[in-house]
């Protein structure tokens, strides 16, 4: 069974190389100028969260994919209001924001009908997913790419899992792997950390707003959390967007990784044509390559 996945592997590798020549001389502007509109997804408002701040909205799209049971259970705690008049409690330059209940709090609030220990869900079984790979070589895993939007691995063992590049949502948690049920969450404001691949759930990805994440001052505490509440960020509310009127949700456009369109968006980052290179890298991390997303026509 491993060498028929690793064959696979191979011969998805060789399948990528072919397509790199149709590719040649395009820059990212002229791959997405050429998009079809079926080239593009909408999000799906049940797995999309939106947090609002007071600087704006932020929001998360979740992939129930790779973490089923934390999705139901964010789900849950967002429909609980769990996470309304709770903070951003860290900020650590380089690395995370994280948001949920402070460690100070006189009185931690009750989950309700979420549950407060959720299985690991650090991987899963690759067979069945859509995986656009990378034939570039990784240091941390045998072949990365992406499924459905999201930075992935897989290995020849038929694993798969979720990667932390910039803007990936995990969930928080203590020694013990079942303790992280999502009232703590982080988000990836720095450079992939991808040692915490595998150790943490990975379950969503910030796809608009990061900005208003990515400039939190750093915390002055160990770590970057905040050790004077006011430091801290309230988050006004956080809410599924189903359950909010269709004329106050968000309307964005992801562009999808299984087309053509993006294995060209790849080859044109990997190798870039703007006339201000003028060395060719000729390779490209899975963390380097763009998730574009635009506002929908309507």
């Amino acid at each position: 069974m491993k060498k028929i996945i690793g064959a696979a592997l191979l011969l998805a590798t060789a399948a990528l190389a072919i397509n790199v020549a149709a590719a040649a001389g395009k820059t990212m502007a002229d791959v997405l100028a050429a998009s079809k509109p079926s080239d593009w997804r909408t999000l799906d408002p049940e797995n999309t969260l939106y947090m609002e701040l007071a600087g704006g909205r932020v929001v998360i799209e979740l992939a129930p994919e790779f973490a089923p049971q934390h999705v139901a259970n964010v789900r849950t705690l967002v429909r609980n209001k769990y996470f309304d008049g709770l903070t951003i409690v860290r900020s650590q330059d380089n690395f995370v924001v994280q948001w949920g209940d402070p460690a100070d709090a006189d009185h931690k609030k009750p989950l309700g009908e979420a549950k407060k220990r959720v299985p690991a869900e650090f991987d899963r079984d690759s067979a069945g997913l859509k995986f656009t790979a990378l034939r570039d070589p990784d240091t941390f895993a045998p072949q990365t790419g992406f499924v459905s939007g999201f930075p992935a691995a897989r290995d020849a063992e038929g694993t798969a899992w979720l990667v932390h590049c910039y803007s990936m949502l995990g969930a928080g948690r203590d020694n013990d792997v079942d303790s992280g049920p999502g009232t703590e969450m982080y988000v990836v404001s720095g450079h992939a950390p991808r040692q915490l691949d595998r150790n943490v759930a990975l379950f969503g990805r910030v796809v608009y707003g990061m900005e208003l994440l990515a400039v939190m001052p750093r915390g002055t505490a160990a770590m970057g959390f905040y050790d004077k509440p006011e430091q801290r960020v309230p988050i006004r509310e956080m809410r599924v967007a189903s359950d909010v009127p269709a004329e106050q949700r968000t309307k964005l456009e992801v562009l999808r990784t299984d087309t053509q369109t993006f294995t060209d968006l790849i080859e044109a980052r990997r190798n870039r044509q703007d006339e201000w290179y003028k060395h060719k890298a000729n390779r490209i991390d899975v963390c380097n390559v763009p998730l574009p997303v635009r506002t929908a026509a309507n």
